[in-house]
């Protein structure tokens, strides 16, 4: 595989990118995927292993940092690790308008893959986008507000989080750890596995870090219920070991598009990100699909 590092602009900021390529590329313009990943994510950690996994089955591949996070740019008023959906969204939609002019790229070819946290904005930037034919999600974290109530402790558990949010955003933010060791308090994610791995997630690249402020906008979006708006073909890979399988089921229910769904059997979250058995069976039926 063969890698381009590339910056495009999207609402004033520079974005940081990474075009993958096969080896020893001719120039001919190929079909691409663009790749985004889980939250707080960079795009050294599960989009760099799905775009490789793209390159090998015949396909140019696109991964980038968001705004506020890894090499890219900041948000508005120098805002960083804010999990915004909204921004998040605008910034996948700058990508596609990107690729689509770069020499080695088929712009009639366009595809999306979205992992976790991103499956849901990639849902809204594919969405009504006549430059994207076609989207995967893998390991989808879609949310709905029923499943937000669940997750985050009920209302009272949503409400004040929401608080904490506000608190921290007219404090100008507040940042955490976003990862740290099973049990640790004042932590995002106080759990073992990808996260806190030096050879899976926890990577010199990777921020690790996590804005209060972006609770609210988090808590309030809701994905799984943005199926009518999707016109493309969708493949969906998922298990039910896996995060909120209820989402994935949700958003398929009010889908009126063609989709394709494979069930895998005893794959965790993390296990999609980086366990090569997993990916590569994921990576087959996105690729599969994206062939049309």
């Amino acid at each position: 595989v063969e890698t381009r590092a590339v910056t495009f602009e999207n609402e004033g900021s520079q974005l940081s990118g990474t075009l993958y390529l096969p080896e020893d590329h001719d120039g001919t313009a190929l079909p691409v995927v663009v790749v985004t990943g889980a939250w707080t994510s960079v795009e050294e950690q599960m989009p760099r292993v799905y775009a490789e996994e793209m390159v090998e089955r015949g396909f140019a591949a696109f991964t980038f940092d968001f705004r506020g996070w890894g090499k890219s740019g900041d948000l508005p008023q120098n805002v960083r690790f804010v999990e915004s959906p909204e921004a998040k969204t605008s910034d996948i939609r700058a990508a596609f308008d990107f690729v689509a002019t770069l020499p080695e790229v088929d712009a009639e070819q366009i595809h999306a893959l979205g992992i976790c946290a991103s499956a849901g904005y990639m849902v809204d930037a594919v969405s009504g986008n006549a430059l994207v034919q076609r989207i995967g999600l893998v390991a989808s974290w879609l949310q709905n507000e029923e499943i937000v109530a669940a997750v985050y402790g009920g209302e009272e558990g949503v409400a004040g989080l929401i608080e904490v949010s506000q608190e921290a955003e007219r404090a100008g933010g507040q940042i955490i750890p976003a990862a740290g060791p099973e049990g640790a308090e004042g932590v995002l994610m106080p759990i073992g596995g990808y996260y806190y791995e030096a050879d899976r997630g926890a990577i010199p690249e990777y921020d690790n870090k996590w804005n209060m402020a972006g609770w609210e906008g988090w808590l309030t979006y809701y994905p799984a219920d943005h199926a009518g708006a999707l016109t493309q073909p969708l493949a969906v890979v998922h298990s039910e070991a896996a995060a909120i399988p209820q989402g994935v089921k949700t958003f398929l229910a009010s889908f009126a598009g063609d989709a394709t769904l494979q069930v895998l059997e005893n794959v965790t979250q993390f296990d999609f990100y980086d366990n090569p058995e997993d990916v590569t069976r994921a990576a087959d039926t996105v690729a599969d699909h994206f062939r049309g």
